[in-house]
Order: C-alpha cells, then sequence, then structure tokens
C-alpha cells in the first residue's frame, strides 16, 4: 500500500537539513504555525508553500516531492512520471 504523502515530514527534513531552527521563519510564518504544520495539524496553502521554499532556499516542487517520495527509489519513479506527464501535456 502506498504512503500517505506528508508535508509536515518533508518540511521538517528540509527545515533541519539546512540547519534552520523555527525561529528563522519569523518572517514568513510564526513558529507555532510552523510546528503545526510539521505535527501535520495544519495544511498549508500554496501561497505559503511558496514562502517556506523561499526561506528554505529550495524550489516548491523540492517541498512536494519529498512529501510524496517514501525513500529515494520513489523519488525517482515519481520525478520520471511527473516529467513524463508534463512532456504528454506539451504534446498537446
Amino acid at each position: 500500500m502506498p504512503q500517505k504523502p506528508s508535508f509536515a515530514a518533508a518540511l521538517k527534513t528540509v527545515r533541519k537539513a539546512r540547519g534552520l531552527s523555527q525561529e528563522a521563519f519569523s518572517e514568513v510564518s510564526s513558529r507555532t504555525y510552523l510546528s503545526s504544520l510539521e505535527r501535520g495539524l495544519k495544511s498549508p496553502t500554496l501561497n505559503k508553500i511558496e514562502s517556506l521554499s523561499e526561506a528554505l532556499g529550495v524550489h516548491p516542487l523540492t517541498l512536494l516531492a519529498l512529501a510524496y517520495a517514501a525513500d529515494d527509489k520513489s523519488l525517482q519513479k515519481l520525478l520520471a512520471r511527473v516529467s513524463a506527464e508534463l512532456d504528454e501535456m506539451q504534446a498537446v
């Protein structure tokens, strides 16, 4: 059974990988809001994902790809699928 997407885990993973504290996002979000995102209690809007991504120094799709990929193997499959679907859309 496929793993449920986890934006919360993706956000926390990237934040920690960048060596940032929750307080580092004070211009984007309150620490309380960021904590609630990381615990999966709230879901961000696309605008909020963009703001968080800017603060993290990553593309918004990086956060979403990590949210949908359970491991490196599934990440590669996901990226290949997205690439194929984009190619298909451009062919229309």
